[in-house]
Formats: C-alpha cells, sequence, structure tokens
C-alpha cells in the first residue's frame, strides 16, 4: 500500500467521537454535576478529547476540569468506558474518571467557566434521571457500581453494561 493509498484509507475511516469526564463526589457521595449553557440537561465536569495533538482521555478529563471548574486535579482510575450511539452526531466513546472526594475547600474553590456552564450542584444518585439525559445517568450510575464494588471498569454501551 502506497501512502496515498494509506492516507485516502484513513480518511475513508468513519468518524468517532471521544470526551472524558471526571465523577468527583461530596463527603455525602453526592456527586457533582454541571449545567451547559448550550445544550439541554446537566452533566460531569469533562468534554471533548482534543485528539489533533495527541491528547489522552486522562490528559482530556483533568484538561476539562480544569477549564470548567477550575480544579486542576489528576484523575483517578477509569471507572467506565461507554460506547454511545446518537443519531444527531457520530458515536462517542466516553470515558469516566473518578475525581474522588472533594472537601469544603475544594468546593469554595470551584469557579465556573461562564462561556459554557450556568451553574453547578451536588446531586444525589436517586436524582441523576431528573438531571442527566440519554445515557448519562445511566453512565454514572455504573460508575459508582464500580467504585462501590471496587473492581476493574465498566464496558457499556448506551449506558448499559455489556455482557461479555
Amino acid at each position: 500500500m502506497t501512502t496515498t493509498d494509506y492516507t485516502s484509507y484513513i480518511a475513508g475511516l468513519p468518524r468517532v467521537l471521544a470526551a472524558a469526564a471526571t465523577v468527583f463526589r461530596d463527603g455525602l457521595g453526592r456527586v457533582l454535576l454541571v449545567e451547559p449553557n448550550y445544550r439541554d440537561g446537566w452533566a460531569l465536569p469533562g468534554g471533548t478529547i482534543e485528539s489533533d495533538d495527541g491528547e489522552s482521555p486522562r490528559q482530556a478529563a483533568r484538561r476539562e476540569t480544569a477549564e470548567e471548574i477550575g480544579l486542576d486535579l489528576a484523575p483517578g482510575r477509569l471507572l467506565a468506558i461507554d460506547w454511545a450511539r446518537s443519531a444527531r452526531r457520530p458515536p462517542i466513546a466516553a470515558y469516566l474518571y473518578d475525581g474522588g472526594v472533594l472537601d469544603e475547600a475544594q468546593l469554595k474553590a470551584i469557579r465556573l467557566q461562564e462561556e459554557e456552564l450556568l451553574s453547578w450542584k451536588l446531586v444525589e444518585r436517586a436524582e441523576f434521571d431528573r438531571y442527566l439525559l440519554g445515557p448519562l445517568a445511566l453512565r454514572l450510575k455504573a460508575a459508582l457500581d464500580v467504585l462501590d464494588s471496587g473492581v476493574g471498569a465498566a464496558e457499556l454501551e448506551d449506558g448499559r453494561p455489556v455482557d461479555g
């Protein structure tokens, strides 16, 4: 295969997006959610992986957290990877990392990225479906199940565990 053939082959591959987010909790087990100004529903701190410069999912989770809520914290272990389909966009591979438990000082230090976010709040698990649209509530619940059980990361498709 020539270089030109290989370049054409790569250009013709299906497009897949990738994103990374961090699951932060408080001492009561509530999860930190953010309210974007550019779409309906709430989200976890995180965003799109900038693959053009070789950013890894873990690096993206840290960068996005620093940008969105002003906390530059290294993500903990991978909790879940979700292959999420949508009629509105290409599939997305969504990585969720453990952000740990934030103390009072860290919670008070949160500074929102005003260009993208309206507010933040700590939400109990029973309220996730009220705030999170699509498979995100399922994805977050699966990630918390991993934290509770101590087992390896959850492999998901559209927020649901993959039988394997």
